[in-house]
C-alpha cells in the first residue's frame, strides 16, 4: 500500500519563499546578511548572548567541543541511546567516549545516572547531555553536579527547540547548546545547526573555526568600507558556514516556532488519550509540563506484553501507508562503537529495554484529526487481534 501519512512533513508558508527571493535578487548567496539575522533572532528567542549558525547540528557539537577545550586522550560521558553524532565529535578530537544508560521512557540521562557514572569514572571532565525527543534534562540538578566535580557541559539541544525547563529556554542553561535544524526538526533550514553560549571566547572561537579559521566573516570582507581582500588565518579551521538561503529559511519558521510546536502538542495529546489503554505499550514519560516540551518525537515502546516483535509492527504500519521510525539503535550495538569500546548491552538495560521495542510515531504540525485517528485505530488492531500460531515444519 503507498505510504498515506508520512513520518515527518515539513511546513513551508509565504515568509520563507519570501525571504529566499530576497536573497536570490540580492545576488549573494552564501553567508551574509540573513544569517546574521537570524542568529540574533534565535539567540533572543532562547535567552543566549551569542549564536553562530552552521551548516548542521554535527558542525556545531563539533565546534563546541572543540572551544571547551577537550584534548586528546580525554574521556566525555554521552549517552548510548542517540545519534551517532553526539559521539562521533568526540572522536574528532582523538578523545573517547564512556557510554551512559538512560532513564526508561524518557531516554534521558538522569541526575541519579550521572552521579552513579561519575563514582566509577572520576577521571572523566566532559559531559554531552542530550535533550532527548524535545525534553530538557534536569538541568539545575545536573549542572550542580556538573560543577561539584569539575565538569563541562555541551548540550545536544539537536531535538529540543523550543524547549523549556522551569520557566528558562533550553539553550540558556550551559557552557555551549547546540540545535539541529535538519528537515524533521522542530524549524527547518533543509540542512543546518546553530550554537549558542553566554561565553564571549567560545563565542569568538566557534565564530572564527566555523570558516577555515579566517579571522574577518567573508560578509564583513564584501561590505567594509576599507579593502577587503586583506584576512588572515589564525587556526586550522573548517567548513562549517550557513549559507543565506538556509537562514531565510529559518527565519520564516522561526516566526512559527512556537505555533509549531503547539501544533504537535496537539497530535501528542491525541495520541496519550488514544493509546494509553493498550497495556502492551509504554508511552513516553514526560517530567515536564505539555507545553515547555518540544515534542520532537513521540517515541512508544512495545514492552513484554506485545504479542508481536517491533519489526513486525512496523511493516503492519507500512502496510497500512503510515510511516514510522526507530529513535535509536543504541550505540553499544553498532560496529564501530561496540568493537573499539568492547561495550556489552548488558550495561545498559534502560536502553536495550527500548531498544527492542522502540518506534517513532508520525508528528508533525497541522497533523489531521482523521489521520491521527487513523494512526491510533491501527495500531489498537495490530496490537489487538490474534497472532496466527506458528505452524510446525512439516515432517521429510
Amino acid at each position: 500500500m503507498p505510504q498515506i501519512i508520512p513520518f515527518a512533513k515539513v511546513p513551508i508558508g509565504e515568509n520563507e519563499r519570501k525571504y529566499i527571493k530576497e536573497v536570490l535578487d540580492s545576488g549573494w548567496l552564501t553567508t551574509a546578511g540573513k544569517t546574521l539575522e537570524f542568529e540574533k533572532r534565535f539567540a533572543e528567542y532562547v535567552g543566549a548572548k551569542y549564536a553562530c549558525a552552521v551548516n548542521s547540528c554535527t558542525a556545531a557539537l563539533h565546534l563546541g567541543i572543540d572551544a571547551l577545550g577537550i584534548q586528546p586522550g580525554d574521556k566525555v560521558f554521552v549517552p548510548s541511546m542517540t545519534f551517532t553524532a553526539s559521539a562521533e565529535i568526540i572522536r574528532y578530537m582523538n578523545a573517547d567516549p564512556v557510554f551512559l544508560d538512560t532513564e526508561y521512557q524518557t531516554n534521558l540521562i538522569t541526575p541519579a545516572i550521572l552521579n552513579q557514572a561519575i563514582q566509577l569514572h572520576p577521571e572523566v571532565k566532559y559531559l554531552i547531555i542530550v535533550h532527548y525527543g524535545g525534553q530538557a534534562a534536569a538541568m539545575p540538578e545536573i549542572m550542580k553536579i556538573c560543577r561539584e566535580n569539575n565538569i563541562k557541559i555541551l548540550e545536544d539541544a539537536a531535538h529540543a527547540f523550543p524547549s523549556r525547563l522551569n520557566g528558562k529556554m533550553v539553550g540558556s542553561f550551559g557552557e555551549v547548546s547546540c540545535f539541529s535544524f535538519y528537515a524533521n526538526k522542530t524549524i527547518t533550514t533543509g540542512e543546518g545547526g546553530m550554537l549558542v553560549t553566554d561565553d564571549e571566547a567560545i563565542y569568538k572561537r566557534v565564530k572564527t573555526m566555523r570558516l577555515h579559521g579566517i579571522n574577518r566573516d567573508i560578509w564583513d570582507r564584501f561590505t567594509a568600507k576599507v579593502p577587503s581582500w586583506e584576512y588572515d588565518v589564525v587556526e586550522a579551521g573548517y567548513k562549517y558556514n550557513m549559507p543565506d538561503v538556509n537562514a531565510a529559511i529559518g527565519l520564516g519558521q522561526l516566526e512559527q516556532a512556537e505555533l509549531f510546536r503547539t501544533e504537535r502538542q496537539r497530535a501528542v495529546e491525541y495520541y496519550y488519550a488514544h493509546l494509553q489503554s493498550l497495556e502492551m505499550i509504554d508511552l513516553p514519560l514526560s517530567h515536564v509540563p505539555n507545553e515547555d516540551h518540544a515534542w520532537h518525537l513521540f517515541p512508544l515502546v512495545l514492552n513484554e506484553k506485545a504479542n508481536i516483535s517491533r519489526n513486525t509492527f512496523i511493516e503492519k504500519m507500512s502496510e497500512a501507508g503510515i510511516g514510522t521510525s526507530v529513535h535509536y539503535k543504541p550505540l553499544h550495538h553498532m560496529t564501530y562503537y561496540k568493537e573499539r569500546y568492547k561495550l556489552v548491552a548488558a550495561d545498559y538495560p534502560n536502553a536495550e529495554r527500548t531498544w527492542q521495542g522502540n518506534v517513532s510515531l508520525p508528528l508533525y504540525p497541522f497533523m489531521p484529526e482523521d489521520d491521527l485517528a487513523y494512526i491510533c485505530n491501527t495500531i489498537t488492531q495490530i496490537l489487538t487481534q490474534p497472532q496466527p500460531e506458528p505452524q510446525p515444519e512439516p515432517q521429510p
